[in-house]
Order: C-alpha cells, then sequence, then structure tokens
C-alpha cells in the first residue's frame, strides 16, 4: 500500500487516464467541473466495457452558472450514471475518484484542460485500504443524500465536517517551516494560525494569486488576509509562468496536506471538500522539490496600497473604494 504523487502539468492527465483504462468493476468519480475530453472518452469507454461507472458532478457554481451541463450530457448518452452533487452543500468542490474499491484519487485539480494542461496543481493517489474505504463511503453518503461522518483516525481532511480544525492543527504543529501553496487565504481563524506561526519563528512562505485573478467578491478578503500576513513579516509571492490553482501546505519537510480547500470560511463552512494528509517521504519530497523550484520562479506580491491599485484599477471597478486604497505611501 502506498501514496504517490500528482504535479501538473508535469505529469499531464495520464496517470488518472491510466487508472481509468485499469479499472475493471468499478470507477465512482466526484468531481467540481469536468470537461476535459480525454477523460471523458476513458470514462465514457469504461462504461462501454462493462465497468460499473458513477459520476457526481457539481450542479452549478453560487451564481448560477452550470459548467457541467454538456459533459453530464454526454455521459449520460453513454449510459453512464450521472447525478448532481449533494444538494446539502451549497458547492461540492471535491476533486476525487475511487477506481475498483481499490485506489483513491484526492486532488486540487478539476478535470479540465485548463487545470491539467496551465495550473500548477496536485493529486494524492493513495491504495491504502482506510483511505479508499472512506472516499467511497462519502460518495455513497452524498449519492444516497445521506449524512456521513469521517473516521476519528483518519488521514483525509474534510469539509465542513472538520476542515478548519485539521488546517489549523497542521500549522499549529510546524516548528521550523511551514509552505503553502494556495489560490486564497482568506479565513481569519487560519490567518491567526498562520500568523502565531511566524511569531513563534517558523519561516513561513506563501504563494497566492495576484489579486486582479480575482472575483470582485473575494477582493475584500483575500487582499485582506495577505496584508495581514505581509505586515506580519511573512513572505508572500505569486508564481510566474504558471497560473496557480494548487491548494498545499508542507510542515517541516515532513508532512503535507494536497486538495480542493482554500484556506476560506465557505471552504469550511458549506462547501464539500477534501483534502489529505500524508507523511509518506516520496510525496512530502517531491511537494519540497516543486515548491522550491516555484518559488526561485515567483515574485512578490507587491500589497502596498500604490502596488495593488497599480495591479487592479484597469481590471476592477473602483478598487480604491472597494479597498479604502489611498494610493500614497504606506
Amino acid at each position: 500500500m502506498a501514496r504517490t504523487l500528482i504535479v501538473l502539468p508535469d505529469d499531464t492527465a495520464k496517470p488518472v487516464v491510466d487508472a481509468i483504462d485499469a479499472a475493471r468493476r468499478s470507477i465512482r468519480i466526484k468531481m467540481f467541473v469536468f470537461s476535459e475530453p480525454t477523460l471523458l472518452r476513458a470514462v465514457i469507454e469504461a462504461k462501454r466495457r462493462g465497468v460499473n461507472t458513477r459520476v457526481l458532478l457539481n450542479a452549478h457554481r453560487r451564481n448560477g452558472l452550470d459548467e457541467n451541463r454538456a459533459s453530464r450530457r454526454a455521459l449520460e448518452r453513454a449510459g453512464v450514471a450521472v447525478r448532481d452533487a449533494n444538494p446539502a452543500f451549497d458547492v461540492t468542490h471535491e476533486k476525487s475518484m475511487v477506481v475498483d474499491d481499490a485506489t483513491a484519487f484526492v486532488s486540487s485539480f478539476n478535470w479540465t484542460e485548463r487545470d491539467v494542461t496551465e495550473t500548477r496543481d496536485y493529486g494524492v493517489i493513495t491504495t491504502h485500504d482506510h483511505d479508499v474505504a472512506e472516499i467511497g463511503a462519502c460518495f455513497d453518503a452524498d449519492w444516497r443524500r445521506r449524512a456521513f461522518a469521517p473516521r476519528a483516525e483518519s488521514h483525509l481532511v474534510w469539509s465542513p465536517d472538520h476542515g478548519r480544525e485539521r488546517i489549523c492543527g497542521f500549522i499549529e504543529a510546524a516548528r521550523d517551516r511551514l509552505v503553502v501553496q494556495i489560490e486564497r487565504v482568506q479565513d481569519m481563524i487560519v490567518i491567526d494560525c498562520l500568523v502565531r506561526a511566524a511569531r513563534r519563528g517558523v519561516n513561513v512562505q506563501i504563494m497566492a494569486k495576484a489579486p486582479h485573478t480575482l472575483k470582485r467578491d473575494k477582493l475584500v478578503e483575500a487582499v485582506g488576509g495577505l496584508r495581514i500576513l505581509h505586515d506580519t513579516g511573512i513572505k508572500v509571492h505569486e508564481l510566474r509562468r504558471l497560473k496557480l490553482h494548487a491548494k498545499m501546505l508542507v510542515a517541516d519537510d515532513v508532512a503535507a496536506i494536497v486538495g480542493s480547500m482554500n484556506l476560506a470560511p465557505g471552504s469550511f463552512d458549506s462547501r464539500r471538500e477534501l483534502g489529505i494528509e500524508t507523511h509518506d517521504a516520496e510525496v512530502v519530497d517531491r511537494l519540497r522539490k516543486i515548491a522550491h523550484h516555484d518559488w526561485k520562479h515567483s515574485r512578490p506580491l507587491d500589497l502596498s496600497d500604490a502596488g495593488l491599485l497599480a495591479d487592479l484599477e484597469s481590471r476592477i471597478e473602483n478598487p480604491r473604494a472597494l479597498l479604502a486604497l489611498n494610493g500614497g505611501a504606506d
């Protein structure tokens, strides 16, 4: 039994396609957005060769946009059992797959062409029985619209069950170094944990998305959170050359969390999210190396008033008022 790492775009979608092609009995997929043609064809072909294939797709974003409509129709025409994800959650943001009750995938990436080819993203493949069984049990619970409770000693990180608690516990356990690659850092409890880590001497490095890449309704919390971290002395960078979509933390080069959740209130309180904590040396070491490479190919985010105005003025309506920026020296 083992856990292995997928790094995108380096590894391409091949590990996922290979697992689907190798399926003999069953496939269970839960996905926020599913549109990548190669993966869609692989799932349909699995159904055609007799694999019991079920897919849960997020029904729509909070703004009502349904990005899965075309794929849902294609899957249904091929005879694949497809349902909207559990309506108990505002959004199902989880990205997971269970194959033959033997292998499970926990990812930050959607099954979209962009995420597979253009973004820094990660996935963990696990063959540990307890990981696979638990992910499968949650799929079945969401499929049947029933309650689900994680195992007490789980390596998996579930929201809205215990996501914030597990992430904060992970940060609080760091002693020397904490590396974070995340789209958005907005949750004030998590921000407080990161500040406390820095104050007790942990070297905290955060890579986040540039403000102009965020939607307007995310800006106040996201920019406010990043400025608090920056003012504490934490280094906050943006990735160059690649788009950042990862949700990953590495602590002390010995432990890591990879999953679907941003460090945001919605990700902890109202969305179905899934991550996995691992101490597997090969997984953690590769994450460390990729994060080191990405940090070398990043640059500090300019979070001054003037820097934010320069970043946002041509892209966001009236950022000066939205973020209470004066544009002068900080």
